[in-house]
């Protein structure tokens, strides 16, 4: 029995990969601030289970209590493997370092880092003293090595989540554990996020006008395709510990 721990599942690329786990015999935790009526369908007509846990990853005082309370689902006799995919995230705020106000910092920071950083550590945690292979992976971004002038928030979180992968990867080799931590890089999809950067201003984000020629000419990628590429990698048995993959690779 195969279990899928998925933040953000309620939409884009989360709710795509929630779906495609469950279309592949593995049952999912949801983790977000809203249901998704459509994945519980998708469970329903799999024969698998949906569970949605409400949580708001900008809130790290409750992170703990959410993962008591998924650990209890999940660690059972006949789990096998259980998957982790940080996904949630977010972009705002889109605007110039000097005009950032320390509040909005500080909730991006908190779902950007603190929380994925928070979850797997948890889970690796629990996953090693049950004995259950633990394969993480953290979404990240090109961003995380291009500055992008009014990204400085996005850009340092997720290149934050990136060396984060590689040394809890490290460590889980020096442990000699069966987990796994990597980190995947979807590229530009069509999702809500692209629509919150493309409402942004040019004196907030000087490359908006590129972002929405990537609506206009059709180059925004679907998730579900984006989706299949990353539930791939983290089922496959010859996944890299460490690695930051990035799906042009797979395109």
């Amino acid at each position: 029995m195969k279990y899928a721990i998925v933040t953000g599942s309620s939409r884009g690329l989360g709710e795509s990969i929630a779906q495609l786990f469950l279309e592949s015999d593995v049952h999912v935790i949801g983790l977000s601030r809203t249901a998704n009526d459509h994945l519980a369908a998708i469970a329903k007509e799999n024969h698998m289970m949906f569970k949605h846990i409400p949580c708001d990853l900008g809130n790290s005082q409750i992170l703990d209590q959410t993962c008591h309370e998924i650990s209890k689902i999940i660690f059972t006799e006949d789990t096998t493997a259980i998957y982790l995919i940080n996904n949630a995230g977010v972009v705002e705020p889109i605007e110039q370092s000097l005009n950032i106000k320390t509040d909005e910092l500080v909730r991006h920071v908190h779902v950007n880092t603190i929380a994925p950083m928070a979850i797997t550590n948890y889970f690796l945690g629990k996953a090693t003293e049950k004995g259950v292979p633990l394969i993480t992976a953290n979404i990240t971004s090109g961003a995380a090595e291009s500055p992008v002038s009014g990204w400085s928030a996005y850009c340092s979180t997720k290149a934050s989540i990136n060396m984060y992968t590689k040394t809890a990867a490290l460590e889980q080799q020096e442990l000699k554990t069966d987990n796994k931590v990597i980190a995947f890089n979807p590229g530009i999809m069509d999702t809500g996020m692209q629509e919150k950067i493309r409402s942004s201003s040019v004196s907030e984000f000087s490359r908006v006008e590129t972002f929405k020629g990537y609506k206009e000419q059709d180059l925004l990628k679907d998730t579900d395709h984006i989706g299949g590429v990353l539930v791939d990698i983290v089922t496959d048995e010859n996944i890299k510990n460490g690695k930051i993959y990035n799906v042009k690779n797979y395109l």
